[in-house]
């Protein structure tokens, strides 16, 4: 043996000690691999169920909505109905009532003035006979 195979023999120590150093970290990085991988798989194994239970919540979010669509549909037809019968009360019996109106108004204007100037003319007379003749005497123009 000589000089070159002993250092051979040294250098492939050398590596084997080496290789042995580097084996234990490689194996505690596969074992960390392992362990993500369990992770990985486990959260999906999680999540498909919750995904699932999305998808019937928006499926009855969505059964809802269409519910509410067809409520607010027969409202605004409620509405359109309701205005509409207005309209036609208001045509038909809007005209006759302002004319009952207007002619209850002019009656009671007119007996109101009918009793004022009655009361008026009782309370013309005059209380003071001087008054009568001075009002006489007054000259005309």
């Amino acid at each position: 043996m000589g000089v070159g195979d002993i250092a051979g023999l040294i250098a492939a120590i050398a590596f084997a000690i080496l290789v042995g150093f580097l084996i234990y970290p490689l194996i505690r990085l596969g074992k960390l691999f392992d362990q993500i991988a369990i992770t990985v798989k486990e959260s999906g194994d999680h999540a498909i169920p919750a995904i699932d239970e999305g998808v019937t919540t928006v499926k009855q979010v969505n059964k809802s909505l269409a519910d509410v669509n067809r409520i607010s549909d027969s409202a605004s037809t409620t509405v359109n109905n309701i205005t509409a019968l207005t309209d036609l009360y208001g045509s038909f019996l809007g005209k006759p009532v302002i004319k009952a109106a207007s002619t209850v108004y002019a009656l009671k204007s007119t007996v109101q003035q009918f009793f004022s100037k009655k009361t008026a003319r009782k309370q013309v007379v005059p209380t003071k006979p001087a008054d009568a003749k001075t009002r006489a005497k007054a000259p005309t123009k």
